[in-house]
């Protein structure tokens, strides 16, 4: 029975989203310019080294993340690709984040993707490293090492310093054991590192060059992250957040304070003389925020928070009802409610064939054969170019209904739109042959 919804629940996802790339907050998130004078980053993402193995998507994963950044209000972020990385242009665009650009009340992220690897520090102990595009295999160097990291750290004014690494890394500090809050220890100075235990390159290769790592990040910066649901979103959660998913370790290496990503939106005073906003925009942010939780793969109460909250925030807001009765048809069953939201997305979305859709697929669902046909008939009407449609008739009429020449002719104009499913062309050649066959006559 969900042969087809996935389908459709992917592609007006992305329709309605604008760009199959993971949507960013909208609505929560503003620039932090009370707690933060300038917000650095710098996004290192190395593919290819003349030495060694290639790190598969690398780039790619770079720059989704240096986009995530400048969603959340990073003013200035400096990107450093393959060749460019070297180890001088590395230590030149860390003098640059921290020594020169940042102030008093700054915060800098350094996400790094490529290799790395681990050595040891005068007193014995194992000290992790980055490696830059140029490295050569023994000459250490060149290397990025944990302390080199910390000392641009020490000469820099920035009050919270986060380092993302999508490799093994080890800083050799204790782990974060608490969620600062903002209120209490926001201005403390603070070093944090969040790292992979490991970098599963086959799962990269299957995910499009996106490590689990990396999905997990991405999601958690669109505020999923934030575990306490209070609208801040710290570098504690996200460390927290992304062990959860995956294997991965989260660090404070100085300070008692905690890096803010997000924090929430200041209320703003309404006159009794303007109009009150609309709430619609507000509800498009949970429901992208849903739909980036969805494209993660593993998120579905998550997602269908938000969405609840998006319908809380605007009741007549019909994709929501769309995505809610998704969720309940086929992620998290609950046929009743999956009902309910299809009834009010074709309420509020009556001109919208995907709504029908959804709707028809839940009564087909639930045994309602003739109100499942009544709604895909009209999802027909709106949308004729829609061969999903007329394959979920073709089989309706075929499984349930009893009605092979309504079938044939589903099927018939599915085939005609591109539709390429073997029980259509089945269905459609047995017709066309029966027509072409010579009757048999009884003496």
């Amino acid at each position: 029975m969900g042969r087809a919804i996935r389908t459709w629940c992917v592609l007006s996802c992305l329709w309605l989203s604008g760009s199959a790339a993971v949507p960013y907050l909208l609505a929560e998130e503003v620039p932090p310019d009370t707690l933060y004078d300038k917000s650095r980053a710098l996004i290192i993402g190395i593919e290819q080294y003349p030495q060694g193995r290639s790190v598969p998507g690398a780039v790619e994963e770079a720059k989704q993340v240096a986009q995530a950044f400048r969603q959340l209000g990073f003013e200035d972020i400096i990107e450093l690709y393959n060749k460019d990385a070297t180890a001088r242009r590395l230590h030149q665009a860390l003098t640059e984040v921290f020594a020169k650009k940042v102030d008093r009340s700054g915060r800098v992220v350094v996400f790094f993707v490529g290799q790395t690897g681990t050595t040891r520090d005068g007193k014995g102990r194992d000290m992790g490293y980055l490696i830059p595009a140029d490295a050569q295999a023994n000459n250490v160097a060149k290397f990025l090492t944990v302390e080199t990291i910390k000392e641009f750290t020490k000469r820099s004014p920035s009050k919270h310093t986060l380092l993302i690494v999508n490799a093994p890394f080890r800083a050799s500090e204790a782990p974060v054991t608490k969620q600062a809050s903002p209120a209490v220890d926001g201005d403390a100075r603070a070093v944090q590192v969040i790292a992979a235990a490991g970098r599963d390159d086959k799962a990269a290769a299957k995910a499009g060059g996106k490590t689990l790592f990396a999905q997990a990040l991405l999601t958690g910066l669109t505020g999923a992250a934030d575990l306490n649901q209070n609208g801040w979103l710290m570098a504690s959660e996200l460390g927290t957040y992304i062990k959860q998913q995956v294997e991965a370790v989260s660090l404070r290496i100085e300070g008692e304070g905690d890096t803010v990503l997000i924090q929430p939106r200041k209320a703003v005073p309404v006159l009794e003389t303007q109009q009150k906003p609309s709430d619609r925009e507000a509800a498009r942010a949970e429901y992208e925020q849903a739909v980036a939780l969805l494209q993660g793969g593993k998120y579905a109460e998550e997602a269908l928070a938000r969405v609840n909250r998006a319908i809380e925030y605007d009741s007549t807001f019909p994709e929501a009802y769309m995505l809610k009765s998704y969720l309940r048809l086929e992620l998290l069953p609950q046929l009743d409610d999956a009902l309910a939201a299809g009834q009010q997305a074709v309420k509020y979305g009556p001109e919208n064939p995907d709504a029908w859709y959804a709707l028809g697929q839940v009564h087909e669902k639930m045994g309602h054969y003739k109100d499942a046909e009544a709604a895909f008939v009209q999802a027909a009407k709106l949308s004729s170019e829609n061969p999903d449609v007329y394959f979920a008739l073709g089989t309706l009429y075929e499984d349930q209904l009893n009605d092979p020449a309504k079938a044939v002719e589903a099927f018939r104009r599915y085939l005609q739109l591109g539709g390429v499913h073997a029980r259509a062309r089945a269905a459609v050649s047995q017709a066309d042959q029966a027509v072409l066959s010579p009757q048999e006559t009884v003496p």
